[in-house]
C-alpha cells in the first residue's frame, strides 16, 4: 500500500533525505513542511496516513505542534512519530508521555526509514 506521510522539520537536509527515501524506497507519498505552522495546515488539507515530526524547530516547536494536532479534530487520530536528535533516556521519556507512537532518532538510515515507521505503526 503506498502511504502519504507528511514531515514536519525546519532542515531542508532532513526534509529532502526522508522524503527521498520514503518516495524511492518505499514508494509512499510524502507531503512536506518546513514549520509547526505549516505542518498544521498541510496535516488537515492532506490528511495523512502519518506525520514524522521533528522536536526541535523555532517558533511552534514538536511538542506544540503536536498538542495543536491532537486539539483539532481533523487531524487528532493521525499517528504521529517524533523525529529527534535528543537521545538521553530522560528526553526520550518526556517525549513518550506527550503520546506520540513513536520516536524516530536522527540520523536515520535512509534505507531502513520506512521499515521504522511501518513497524513502529504495526503497518504491514
Amino acid at each position: 500500500m503506498a502511504y502519504r506521510i507528511l514531515i514536519i522539520d525546519d532542515e531542508d537536509d532532513i526534509r529532502e533525505v526522508a522524503a527521498l527515501s520514503l518516495e524511492s524506497v518505499a514508494g509512499w507519498q510524502v507531503i512536506v513542511a518546513g514549520s509547526g505552522a505549516q505542518g498544521l495546515a498541510r496535516a488537515i488539507e492532506h490528511q495523512p496516513d502519518a506525520i514524522l515530526l521533528d522536536v526541535m524547530m523555532p517558533g511552534m516547536d514538536g511538542p506544540a505542534t503536536f498538542h495543536e494536532l491532537r486539539k483539532n479534530p481533523a487531524t487528532a487520530a493521525i499517528p504521529v512519530l517524533l523525529l529527534t536528535a535528543k537521545v538521553q533516556t530522560s528526553d526520550q521519556r518526556r517525549f513518550a508521555d506527550l503520546g506520540v507512537e513513536g520516536i524516530l532518532l536522527k540520523p536515520f538510515d535512509p534505507l531502513t526509514l520506512h521499515t521504522q515507521i511501518a513497524q513502529t505503526l504495526g503497518w504491514q
